[in-house]
């Protein structure tokens, strides 16, 4: 722990410049004391600081020193401030406080020209991981998942996947977290075979004294792409021709994407009429039947005629089931 005071102390002299030991001692949150010591150690390790005594004294570097701890470029500290600092996925760790300790101190060790690159920076990008129109998931049992992952212990998990009636327990060996856009995930094992656990679904852990089976030299990003391949790999799917107003389109391509089987080719120019024709091919009739029935009378579907004949069921009920709500 010293040697890590004794950095912090030489980046603190190093940013600010001249400090006084009651300072310096409350930043560091040690004694005035163990201040002047930890002076007299950095200058016996060859480190040229002084202190000055009276109104204006305090403890200071010799004009000109300063020691690059960093090693970084402009580009490399901007880079670094920007994708770890807010809007980081540190805080559902409980590395929120770590993470800002450290890039403060990585600030105070950056040459004085760099610093104003990175507070631009920070003021000019920022990165939010959350999707629209998503609140943040309870993850009561995250904490113990991540502790198991550190510790490297199996675990057992009481976990509800989704669409079944009830949680099943199951021993796993975890291989590490993921977090895809504001979403956490378990790369576990079971019975070797390794799996992706979406965390909100966990509804109970218990940790084993078990070490988990983890695979020798395991590259978990590697394994991630390889899983996640695995769940986007959706099939063939089924092809569906449509209409849709050009002043929808856009909207309807966008909001489309997490039920399509195959990317959708860009839109084509509208018709006099004022309507795109366009070929979507969705995981499967009930998936297109749930996004397009919202677009009301600015889609209708061509083909496959299933999903015509279903669209048409579909409206029928609505109109039933408002005209007689209206009757007296």
């Amino acid at each position: 722990m010293k040697s890590d005071r004794l950095l912090s102390l030489l980046l603190l002299l190093q940013g600010s410049g001249r400090t006084s030991a009651r300072e310096l001692a409350e930043r560091l949150e040690v004694t005035q004391r163990t201040i002047h010591r930890d002076v007299e150690a950095l200058s016996s390790a060859g480190v040229p600081v002084y202190a000055e005594r009276g109104r204006n004294g305090g403890i200071a570097l010799l004009p000109g020193y300063r020691t690059d701890v960093s090693g970084l470029t402009a580009m490399e500290a901007r880079a670094l401030f920007v994708f770890a600092g807010r809007g980081s996925p540190a805080a559902d760790l409980g590395f929120e406080n770590d993470l800002r300790g450290a890039l403060l101190k990585l600030m105070a060790a950056l040459p004085p020209p760099q610093r104003p690159g990175v507070d631009d920076a920070q003021q000019r990008v920022l990165v939010d991981p959350r999707g629209w129109m998503r609140a943040a998931e309870d993850l009561p049992h995250l904490p113990a998942i991540q502790e198991a992952v550190w510790a490297g212990t199996r675990v057992r998990l009481r976990y509800k996947a989704s669409g079944a009636a009830s949680a099943s327990e199951r021993v796993l060996d975890p291989y590490g977290l993921v977090s895809k856009a504001g979403v956490w995930y378990l790369i576990a094992a079971d019975r070797d075979e390794p799996r992706i656990y979406r965390v909100s679904r966990v509804e109970g852990v218990a940790a084993t004294p078990e070490p988990a089976r983890r695979p020798a030299g395991l590259d978990l990003e590697k394994l991630w792409t390889s899983l996640r391949r695995r769940v986007e790999d959706r099939g063939p799917g089924v092809e569906v021709v449509l209409r849709v107003r050009s002043e929808r389109a856009d909207m309807l391509l966008r909001m489309a994407v997490p039920q399509l089987s195959a990317p959708a080719e860009r839109a084509p120019e509208a018709g006099p009429d004022g309507w795109l024709t366009l070929s979507l091919r969705f995981v499967g009739e009930g998936a297109a039947q749930g996004l397009l029935l919202g677009f009301g009378a600015d889609v209708e579907v061509l083909l496959p005629h299933s999903l015509r004949r279903s669209f048409a069921a579909a409206a029928r009920s609505i109109l039933d089931l408002y005209i007689t709500a209206e009757r007296p």
